[in-house]
């Protein structure tokens, strides 16, 4: 009978030797993702623009055979986030991807980027969404990734508001829990806290802890939970932020509570946005702007197509037109691509019957 010690040497050896295997794979994979760069260089002609190394909906099949076919221990989406580290350096090396999202450093926008692109992506922070948008459309950076909506608290309208006007697209959606912590600096008594900062919608998401625990508190609404961070990062005794796991990383602060949101389930969706429209992943969703008369029954016209071919509505939002009183146009996502021949056909009818119609894309659905 082995002893434990002899039992665990040989575990270990052959945890050796697999770390070996996938050690080996890990290179011959990135050797591959190189031959790919150097295959579309070769073809690539001056009149295509810029190459394209990144394929959002090929990343989003990948990610999806990763979950269909694990058979544990190991979670599928947990796997999936190891692969999706591994695809994220593997495209570092064809190139690396440049990336705006909302600032500064520690927000939950940083966390959507990275869970998106991975942690080889070059992440740029903005100070506005507005400068997110300006960034991607100067070229500056690939891709910008921005808050749309959260499952408490609703849509983020200066988002849906950018996308009347600028000509950019959706090229894919990151789902994030959102969990909030009370953070302060290391030593600090909770007991002692007069102040608590973090964005308006954090502090309407914890509204009820709040209530509970700190009901004479002051809360002060500042432009980020990271910005939140900083300030008690500055600041002494008796202040307090609500943030994220980066912020707090980033500032050095304690967590005095951990998972404080009212809602466990609390989610916010991000959009990433780009110049190149992507190709059908099998699972996409399309988001586009309609706009219609100012008349009885507007809406259904814009609506009853999509209720006659079958297709699944996701988000119908509604926003001010800005060139008329009370006029509106809707935002509206769907399950599907516009290449699908079903679709086309319900774009088409709808176009017909609207004043205005803006595709802003077609995108895999969120994989992790």
């Amino acid at each position: 009978m082995a002893t434990e010690q002899e039992q665990l040497a040989l575990l270990r050896d052959q945890i050796d030797d697999i770390d070996q295997q996938i050690h080996r794979l890990i290179n011959a994979r990135a050797k591959c993702a190189m031959q790919v760069a150097e295959v579309k260089l070769h073809h690539h002609t001056p009149d295509q623009g810029d190459p394209v190394f990144y394929r959002p909906e090929r990343e989003a099949q990948v990610l999806r055979k990763v979950i269909d076919r694990n058979e544990g221990p190991l979670e599928g989406a947990v796997v999936a986030r190891l692969f999706r580290e591994i695809m994220s350096a593997c495209l570092a090396l064809e190139s690396p991807v440049r990336v705006a999202f909302l600032g500064p450093t520690g927000t939950f926008t940083e966390q959507a980027a990275l869970k998106h692109f991975g942690h080889s992506a070059v992440c740029v922070a903005m100070p506005t969404i507005d400068d997110v948008f300006r960034e991607v459309e100067a070229q500056a950076v690939k891709y910008g990734v921005v808050p749309v909506e959260n499952s408490t608290e609703g849509v983020v309208h200066h988002t849906l508001d950018n996308f009347r006007a600028s000509g950019l697209k959706i090229s894919g959606e990151v789902e994030l829990r959102i969990h909030h912590n009370l953070l302060v600096k290391p030593g600090s008594d909770l007991r002692s806290i007069t102040r608590i900062y973090s964005h308006q919608q954090s502090l309407a998401q914890c509204r009820l802890w709040l209530d509970s625990h700190y009901p004479s508190v002051e809360l002060i609404a500042v432009s980020s939970n990271a910005e939140a961070a900083r300030r008690v990062s500055e600041e002494g005794e008796g202040v307090a932020a609500i943030a994220g796991e980066m912020a707090a990383l980033a500032y050095g602060l304690d967590h005095g509570y951990n998972n404080i949101e009212d809602h466990p389930e609390n989610t916010t969706r991000f959009l990433i946005i780009g110049h190149e429209s992507v190709g059908v992943s099998q699972r996409d969703k399309t988001s586009i702007i309609a706009g219609s008369q100012h008349q009885p029954g507007a809406l259904y016209q814009i609506l009853e197509p999509f209720y006659r071919a079958g297709i699944d509505l996701t988000r119908i939002d509604s926003r001010p037109a800005k060139d008329g009183a009370w006029g509106y146009v809707f935002y509206i996502d769907f399950v599907g691509h516009q290449d699908d021949e079903p679709i086309k056909q319900v774009l088409k009818e709808v176009g017909e019957k609207s004043i205005l119609l803006k595709i802003l894309g077609s995108y895999p659905q969120a994989v992790i």
